[in-house]
């Protein structure tokens, strides 16, 4: 059984406007502490189901890139895209964006997809050794920073 976890914040933005956010992968540097963000590949430019891209990321000094493929792109509803790195699946992640009276709530949601290679090679390759509460720390910051640039832009707006 595969490890998954789901961490939701209410953002007083709408879901339109933090679904361009967050679809835009190559701005998820700015709120993910993990994310340097990301390269649209193969003449995609932006969140299509099929689209591809490269995904850049660090902890502390490790770094590491992996592939990614949108599997979801329902605009101001939902996003989600499937990783892999050499071929061997990662994870999936998926945003699920929900109108309220004030915005919208976010549910970003990670699920472990790692067979056992993959899962030996987490710690050596990334520095997390308990991949689950490490992504949901992460996970809370970044739905953190995501509600502190939605809600400064849609304050402006």
């Amino acid at each position: 059984m595969s490890d998954e976890v789901s961490v939701t914040r209410d953002i007083a933005a709408p879901a339109e406007q933090v679904w361009v956010m967050v679809a835009d992968v190559t701005r998820m540097g700015e709120w993910s502490p993990e994310s340097e963000g990301a390269t649209w590949l193969g003449g995609a430019t932006g969140a299509v189901p099929g689209a591809r891209f490269r995904g850049a990321n660090r902890n502390g000094k490790k770094q590491w890139n992996t592939l990614c493929t949108v599997v979801d792109a329902d605009p101001g509803q939902r996003f989600a895209f499937r990783v892999t790195v050499g071929g061997l699946k990662v994870a999936q992640w998926a945003y699920a964006l929900d109108p309220t009276p004030t915005g919208c709530r976010v549910t970003e949601t990670w699920t472990d997809q790692r067979g056992q290679l993959v899962k030996s090679l987490g710690k050596p390759v990334s520095g997390v050794g308990d991949r689950a509460a490490h992504n949901r720390q992460t996970m809370e910051r970044t739905l953190a920073q995501l509600a502190a640039a939605a809600e400064s832009s849609a304050g402006s707006a």
